[in-house]
């Protein structure tokens, strides 16, 4: 009966089939819903894992805050933290650095615009110059560099332009773009360590150096060229001069000793000659002791011979007899003995005529 029913009745099976279908598509629907909390079971927990984990590199520090609270610092590596509770933020820790008085180009590094506002100055006798500096610095205390300013660059930046303008206004012109670099540099980074150190930011300087210094005006940079022009020469001449003198002083020793040792010389020579004559004269002395009247006529003989000596000397006894003339030239003498035999031969002829 039952199948002779649906065999005439055709609508009842279509009503089995609809149930079916129905009952189908709710099991598929099941299982969408399924696989759909499943998922979304999982990305929670990959987004609840990848909020845990969190890494810093080398050259970073974080800083982990608890509700908004700071808390502890964390170095380099791989660290955890709890999800939507905890924030870190990560801190560059290596050496960074900003230009004053001027804008570095981003096409050409080498060229740069000037900022005058900047780099603008007046020294102590009340020129002014244009001064560039490039400061570094890095993030010595974390925490402090996030929370305890606003813009701790800009105030590094500030500190930095004041301590400048304080330590130029102390230098002249000439010292500021010649020869006082040095000094001006090493006394305006210990005013900004001292600023810095008062202030409490989190920051430290590393270094400022002046890039440049140069007068606003052209016509004062050609001045101020041929002043340094001018003290090149100034010490191009000291060099020469210190040159020459260093060639000339051991030339002048070499001389003076010479000089010296020649006076030493001539001394001893005077000494050994006074020495001698002391010994002749006492040898002389001891003589005329022996026989006062002969040394004495002697004496007088010598001395007369070195008063007058051109002029002829014979001594006569006071006879009158010529005979006894004795004549001290020997010249003389022999002229006389020559002409006296004369005489006696010419005598002893005339006696034979």
């Amino acid at each position: 009966m039952a199948e002779n029913y649906r065999e005439f009745n055709p609508g009842n099976d279509q009503e089995d089939r609809g149930t079916h279908d129905k009952r189908t598509e709710n099991h598929w629907r099941n299982s969408i819903g399924r696989i759909t909390t499943i998922v979304a079971i999982l990305l929670v927990f990959a987004v609840v894992v990848l909020e845990s984990v969190y890494s810093i590199g080398e050259q970073e520090q974080g800083v982990v805050t608890t509700f908004g609270s700071a808390g502890n610092v964390v170095t380099s590596g791989l660290h955890f933290k709890i999800p939507f509770v905890q924030k870190v933020t990560k801190v560059n820790t290596t050496i960074l650095g900003f230009p004053i008085g001027y804008r570095p180009d981003s096409e050409d590094s080498a060229s740069q615009e000037q900022i005058d506002d900047e780099s603008l100055m007046i020294t102590s006798d009340f020129n002014f110059v244009n001064v560039d500096f490039y400061v570094e610095y890095k993030v010595s205390d974390p925490i402090k560099y996030l929370y305890y300013s606003q813009q701790p660059k800009e105030i590094l930046k500030n500190i930095a332009q004041s301590c400048i303008r304080n330590i130029i206004s102390n230098y002249v012109v000439d010292d500021v773009i010649t020869t006082g670099k040095s000094k001006i540099q090493a006394e305006i980074k210990d005013m900004i360590i001292e600023k810095l150190e008062e202030q409490d930011i989190g920051l430290v300087l590393v270094n400022i150096s002046m890039q440049d210094a140069e007068p606003p005006t052209e016509a004062v940079i050609e001045a101020f060229k041929a002043v340094e022009t001018a003290k090149q020469g100034k010490e191009t001449a000291i060099n020469n001069a210190n040159k020459y003198r260093n060639q000339k002083i051991p030339e002048a020793s070499a001389k003076a000793d010479q000089i010296l040792q020649a006076a030493e010389a001539s001394k001893q020579e005077r000494v050994n000659e006074g020495v001698a004559q002391a010994s002749r004269f006492n040898e002389m002395y001891a003589e005329y002791e022996k026989n006062p009247l002969l040394t004495k006529q002697r004496m007088f003989y010598e001395a007369m011979e070195d008063v007058l000596p051109d002029v002829k000397l014979i001594i006569d006894d006071g006879s009158g007899d010529l005979n006894k003339t004795l004549y001290l030239d020997e010249l003389q003498l022999e002229d006389i003995t020559n002409r006296n035999s004369a005489i006696s031969q010419e005598t002893s002829d005339a006696q034979e005529e």
